[in-house]
């Protein structure tokens, strides 16, 4: 795969802070790298807090900080910015959640031709 080494760790630390941030003591985080087809995909699963349905089409917007989230630190910036990042690489992010049973990042990036 090409790409900016910097950017892309950020996405990694990214995801990976908050997958930590919004998870309690006993929670598990983790993260699986594989090959679909032409891309590299990125997962961060957590069983953390998860993240209420009706923040979900939110969560990547500058500033946007669920009910939830507010008691955190943060300014609201990092999942925009991760989103930017991977579209700049010509990928993609989805999530998936269920509040109090935890989430799962994914990143598509396509492989390098």
């Amino acid at each position: 795969m090409m790409g900016d080494p910097a950017a892309l760790r950020r996405v990694a630390a990214n995801l990976l802070d908050n997958a930590v941030k919004f998870s309690a003591s006993g929670d598990s985080v983790e993260i699986t790298l594989y090959q679909e087809n032409s891309h590299a995909i990125i997962e961060i699963r957590d069983t953390g807090m998860g993240i209420e349905e009706k923040d979900l089409p939110h969560i990547f917007d500058r500033f946007y900080r669920g009910d939830k989230s507010r008691s955190e630190s943060g300014n609201g910036l990092g999942l925009s910015l991760t989103l930017s990042l991977v579209k700049t690489h010509g990928g993609d992010i989805t999530v998936s959640s269920t509040a109090g049973k935890g989430s799962v990042f994914r990143v598509n990036l396509p492989l390098a031709t």
